[in-house]
């Protein structure tokens, strides 16, 4: 995206105070490759035999955005930030769906390793309804944490990205990420983890 697309966006968003769906349909365009990016990462951390697209999963967090009335943007990577966690509880939410439809048949329950942070291909795909209850008890435990690992893992944000969306510098960033990552790895290794 080009630096002229991204100021715009950021400008249509800070108008969203005075007319939310106007501006967010305006700037929705504007970062339209984004949000499907950031969707196509996120399907493919899922089951291979994943029946939702990314259009389907970009458009549904549009919804879930629209309808949202007490929602404020500041900036481009705030939006793309709060579109990535709709786009997480969109697929945790779709994942409970299916699971409760086949009784749990089926359900693998695997841990991460660090080689499956990077998304290298030929290994196996975190269980996301655990991963979910793990980063829920992060955040209850360290908020900054939480949202970093929401930026960087669920959003596909760099270590950059991340910092300026949470106002904090890139190497906190990366001691937080490192952190919430080797926490949550532990947890899902050893923790309780929902079927």
């Amino acid at each position: 995206m080009g630096i002229g697309s991204s100021n715009e966006a950021s400008e249509l968003l800070l108008r969203l105070g005075i007319a939310k769906s106007e501006s967010l349909a305006q700037a929705v365009p504007a970062i339209y490759e984004e949000l499907r990016r950031i969707a196509r990462y996120h399907l493919r951390q899922q089951r291979p035999n994943h029946t939702l697209q990314t259009t389907a999963l970009v458009h549904e967090a549009y919804l879930r955005l629209a309808r949202e009335d007490s929602l404020a943007f500041e900036s481009r990577t705030h939006l793309l930030g709060i579109a990535g966690q709709l786009m997480r509880w969109i697929l945790v939410d779709y994942e409970r769906g299916r699971r409760t439809a086949k009784r749990g048949a089926g359900a693998e329950r695997l841990t991460l390793d660090g080689a499956e942070w990077s998304g290298a291909a030929g290994v196996p795909k975190i269980d996301l309804l655990a991963l979910d209850a793990a980063l829920d008890k992060l955040a209850k435990l360290d908020a900054q944490q939480s949202g970093i690992v929401e930026l960087r893992y669920f959003a596909g944000f760099s270590l950059e990205e991340t910092a300026e969306s949470l106002g904090i510098s890139p190497a906190s960033v990366k001691r937080g990420w490192n952190s919430a990552r080797a926490w949550l790895l532990r947890e899902m290794q050893f923790g309780a983890a929902p079927q």
